[in-house]
């Protein structure tokens, strides 16, 4: 009786997971299912609107402003495009967008790297308090400090200058945050081996912590740079010059000029995104698996 009752209880007891592996919603086909088909719903609301915005940008502004809830109004065309092409310089914005995201997401990555390994490993005077001034900056929000920083950039006339559009965007208190979190959470043996062996701590640093970091490191690269590629208020704001703005700023200064036109603006969002979109394909995995390591995504 004994040993049925074992069995039993063993049979009714779910099976482990391994480690590692993907968090499910249960045991079973039913939670598959229902975990399937929620994702799907959610492919489509994510999906339709973006369908939506390429079909739009498709025809002209004549079919376009015709009444009707269906987005099929007339025939397909690339004049949208053709005319936000020609009004506006967008080789040279994408370029100064990317040339942009690129600096402050490099430029953050270091200073926020070397002030977390500072904050999670220093041993300096005042180290709590800084670190509490760093917790409580990102609870201020950006839109707060663009007039005093459009001052500074007067002071040090750097309005219309890559650098008053990059300095601004590189300081990240909450990156920094974030990667002493994960450097807590690295074991101090590591690091006192190498130490013993006559490493430096810049050594200690290079050598044994960003190795270990890496999936951290790319994750804060990648949001860094989606942030930085979509800002718009503070290059709107820092600059006049046509050859210096960054691709959302110009586009959206196409569209004021020129009135507004909703084939043409779902065609200026869509060059906007687009570079986004083919990173995002060339490194889904990558991005995939620092958010899914890292745990960014609920942050």
């Amino acid at each position: 009786m004994s040993a049925t009752a074992t069995t039993v209880r063993t049979r009714r007891r779910p099976p482990r997971e391994a480690s590692g592996s993907p968090l499910l919603l249960g045991h079973g086909r039913l939670p598959r299912v229902l975990a399937g088909t929620a994702l799907a719903a959610l492919a489509v609301v994510w999906l339709v609107p973006f369908l939506w915005a390429i079909v739009t940008s498709a025809q002209s502004e004549k079919d376009v402003a015709t009444p009707g809830l269906s987005p099929f109004k007339g025939a397909f065309t690339i004049d949208a495009y053709q005319q936000i092409l020609e009004r506006g310089n967008v080789t040279v914005w994408a370029f100064n967008s990317f040339f942009i995201a690129a600096l402050v997401t490099l430029i953050t990555v270091v200073v926020s790297t070397l002030a977390a390994y500072g904050f999670s490993r220093g041993t300096f005077r005042g180290r709590r308090a800084l670190l509490a001034v760093t917790v409580a900056a990102i609870m201020i929000p950006p839109q707060l400090l663009v007039v005093p920083l459009f001052e500074q950039m007067l002071l040090f006339n750097l309005v219309d200058t890559y650098a008053a559009v990059i300095l601004p965007q590189v300081v990240a208190p909450m990156m920094v945050f974030i990667l002493k979190r994960f450097f807590d959470g690295i074991p101090k043996e590591l690091e006192e081996a190498a130490r013993i062996d006559g490493a430096s701590e810049f050594r200690v640093f290079r050598s044994i912590v960003l190795p270990l970091s890496r999936p951290i490191v790319a994750a804060v690269a990648i949001f860094v740079f989606i942030g930085a590629w979509n800002n718009f208020m503070w290059p709107f704001i820092v600059t006049n010059d046509p050859d210096l703005m960054t691709l959302p700023v110009g586009l959206a200064t196409v569209k004021d000029a020129y009135g507004v036109q909703y084939a043409q603006s779902m065609a200026s969002a869509l060059l906007a995104a687009l570079p986004l979109i083919v990173v995002f394909l060339l490194f889904q995995r990558r991005i995939v698996n620092s958010v899914a390591t890292t745990g960014l995504g609920g942050s």
